[in-house]
């Protein structure tokens, strides 16, 4: 109850304890995630800007890499998730999460690279379309 029904400031015995362990950060734990995050920001941004591994697909591969550790980074040290909290559950939906993210993500780029395979024009397609249209014109001249 609150201190309005309880004039001199008593609490119940019970509103103690619904914390469970591990659910709330301490400041170190707050500061050990902002100095990772931070690391694994300035990293992939001096790796761009600095050119150092000379291949862009690398580089991107490079910085997805950092961009999943700093994910797991946040949810633990920001959010808090382990398999202590909540029983488990919590852990459990964020796997389920994670998964279908993965599916949806992965599912994503595979179509977009086949729509681009299959449906954009590549430079050797266009090179037999002038080869036709040079053909083309060659006929029409003829008698």
């Amino acid at each position: 109850m609150s201190d309005a029904v309880h004039p001199h400031g008593h609490h119940d015995s019970h509103d103690h304890g619904h914390h469970e362990e591990g659910s709330h950060g301490s400041y170190g734990s707050y500061m050990i995630g902002f100095g990772l995050s931070v690391i694994l920001t300035a990293i992939p941004f001096w790796l761009v800007m600095s050119g150092v591994l000379h291949d862009p697909q690398l580089t991107g591969v490079v910085i997805m890499g950092f961009a999943a550790v700093q994910v797991i980074v946040h949810m633990i040290y920001f959010l808090h998730m382990n398999t202590r909290v909540e029983g488990g559950w919590s852990f459990m939906a964020m796997m389920l999460t994670v998964v279908l993210v993965v599916i949806v993500l992965s599912g994503s780029l595979w179509v977009m690279y086949h729509l681009n395979a299959n449906m954009m024009p590549h430079a050797d397609m266009d090179m037999s379309a002038m080869h036709d249209m040079s053909t083309m014109q060659n006929m029409s001249e003829m008698p």
